[in-house]
């Protein structure tokens, strides 16, 4: 018993001396602390190691277990910091309205949190933006919902991590990246737009993923009406709708040749895909397209091919009795065999083509001798055996378009002016040769040679400007006579003509060259030798002659000269001589006398 009462003696004075040193701390308490702290401001020990500071920094990450946690794992601010007391920045007792967490927010460099500001976020320079009055600093959300949910246009329906498809550069930025979802954008897919499948004021994940799903309208309007099911994506792709990928080759046991791989899916595929099996005859999708109606049977293919129903192939024409040629090869059946009954068919020329002969009937009815079978309005007639050779631009021109009466080939003219009147810039002023110029090569390419016109120019006359004898664009009125421009220089006075060349050359004016001997077959001896010209020539020259022609008798000179008044007829020369006209010939004794003579 004693033993107890010294122990609980003992008990007593310790208590009794705990209770003073507690009241001796609140004594000695440099001043009030915080408001945050006030609550333990009575209890040292909460915050406060006897003979222990070090201790104090463990009693402040009891409480501040968020810093704790960031100075373990180096998070946040605090664990991102340099080691050292809570004391060196955080200092207490200074009043209930004290701030023992200043915050400089100038130098304040975010990226020393766990929330660096990047592009856009480093440009906002509120922090009230982020950081709500009333909140601590490090309670600031950091996800993208919590200042962008206006920004939000889908509602939430994508949820909070925003980041997955905007950036921080620029909110209408995305980076999506749409192969990591349940649907990955490939070929038309990856070019069309997010609304074209996810619609307006829908969810996002409510967007189809199969093809039914968007294209089900166009399978309706432009397709197959669903008759073909939903598994679009066993014949189409996402590179293009059309065309479609199934082979019908290899997934089928009809092999599509010629027509048939053109033909749409629907053109056979009437009824139901998967239900209906086609039948494979020709009969039974070209019953309309039978225009025998049944008479030849139905094994089509004989005489029918699949590179075209109207194309007959495998008909062997040429072993018939009139063989194919050139376009009738190419012909339709229909178009010579016009009823059921092919053999009907004439073989002439004119049984088929009497429409197309525009000789009616005048050249006969072997159109073959013109006509090929080539083309009917490409002739094969030989141009080059006819009056008119075919050359140049001639060769490419249609038979019409020289010969506008098709009856009357012949009666054709030959000259250009007869095709190329409209072409004439001259109006007829040069005359219809207009080959004198033109070529048949080219109309627009000329080869004007005035050697080869109608009046060579040679001598002087090449020196000659072409203006001083082509007065006007009239170039065919320009004379070809010498005296249309030497008229000045005739000294005979238009006497002896217009064909001053008869004498003149073009070397040069004064030069003659006429010898009456050798020219005129006449001559000039005696007294003839001294008369003038005109003495004789004194009659005018007619058209398209030099001089007029004297008659070689005596008399067309000397009638009045003749005193026998004809009565010897017209060989005065049988008498005179050409010395002088009263001078007579010896007559010969052996020469008989003419019915003339005088006795």
């Amino acid at each position: 018993m004693a033993w107890l009462r010294i122990a609980l003696a003992l008990l007593l004075s310790l208590a009794a001396f705990s209770g003073q040193a507690q009241g001796l701390e609140s004594a000695l308490s440099p001043g009030p602390v915080i408001r945050g702290h006030a609550k333990w401001e009575d209890q040292c020990a909460s915050c406060h190691v006897r003979f222990d500071r070090a201790g104090q920094d463990a009693r402040c990450l009891d409480c501040h277990k968020d810093v704790a946690a960031d100075l373990k794992n180096h998070t946040g601010w605090h664990g991102r910091q340099k080691p050292q007391p809570c004391r060196s920045c955080h200092t207490d007792h200074k009043g209930r309205d004290m701030q023992i967490a200043p915050l400089d927010r100038k130098a304040f460099d975010h990226r020393s949190t766990d929330w660096p500001l990047r592009e856009a976020h480093a440009r906002v320079n509120d922090c009230a933006k982020c950081h709500v009055a009333g909140q601590r600093w490090r309670e600031a959300p950091q996800d993208c919902a919590a200042c962008h949910r206006r920004d939000d246009v889908h509602k939430g329906q994508l949820g909070a991590k925003c980041a997955d498809c905007h950036t921080e550069t620029r909110w209408a930025d995305t980076r999506f990246d749409h192969s990591t979802t349940r649907f990955a954008l490939s070929g038309q897919h990856a070019s069309a737009k997010c609304t074209a499948c996810h619609r307006p004021g829908q969810p996002y994940t409510s967007a189809p993923d199969s093809c039914q799903g968007c294209h089900k309208d166009d399978d309706f309007r432009k397709g197959h009406k669903g008759r073909f099911g939903d598994r679009c994506d066993s014949c189409h792709d996402a590179k293009a709708w059309r065309p479609a990928r199934f082979n019908h080759d290899a997934d089928t046991d009809y092999a599509l040749r010629g027509k048939h791989r053109a033909a749409r899916c629907e053109a056979c595929h009437t009824g139901p895909l998967y239900r209906e099996k086609l039948q494979t005859a020709c009969i039974a999708c070209h019953r309309a397209d039978d225009t025998h109606r049944g008479s030849l049977g139905t094994e089509c293919a004989t005489c029918h091919q699949e590179s075209g129903w109207k194309s007959v192939g495998k008909f062997d024409h040429d072993k018939s009795r009139f063989p194919l040629l050139g376009r009738h090869a190419e012909a339709t059946c229909k178009a010579c065999h016009r009823s059921a009954a092919y053999r009907e068919v004439p073989s002439t020329c004119i049984g088929c083509h009497r429409a197309d002969d525009r000789h009616q009937a005048t050249l006969g009815e072997s159109c073959g001798s013109c006509h090929g079978e080539r083309t009917w309005k490409i002739p094969r007639f030989d141009h080059s055996l006819t009056r008119y050779p075919l050359r140049g631009g001639h060769l490419k021109a249609a038979c019409t378009a020289c010969h506008a009466d098709a009856t009357h080939y012949r009666d054709t003219p030959s000259t250009c002016l007869a095709c190329h009147r409209r072409d004439d810039k001259h109006e007829g002023q040069l005359g219809e040769r207009c080959e004198t110029c033109h070529q048949e090569q080219s109309w627009r390419s000329t080869r004007f040679d005035h050697a080869r016109a109608r009046f060579p120019l040679v001598g002087a006359h090449l020196a000659v400007e072409c203006r001083a004898c082509h007065r006007n664009a009239r170039y065919r009125d320009a004379p070809r006579e010498c005296a249309g421009c030497h008229r000045q220089d005739d000294t005979h006075r238009g006497a002896l003509g217009q064909r001053c060349d008869s004498c003149h050359n073009a070397r040069a004016w004064p030069l003659v060259r006429f010898d009456h001997e050798r020219d005129g077959r006449w001559r000039l001896d005696g007294a003839h030798g001294k008369v003038r010209c005109q003495a004789c020539h004194n009659a005018p020259a007619p058209a398209g002659r030099a001089i007029a022609e004297v008659g070689r008798e005596c008399v067309a000179c000397h009638r009045r000269d003749d005193p026998h008044d004809g009565a010897f007829g017209a060989r005065c020369d049988t008498c005179h001589t050409t010395l002088d006209w009263k001078s007579l010939r010896a007559r010969r004794p052996s020469a008989p006398a003419t019915p003339g003579d005088r006795p």
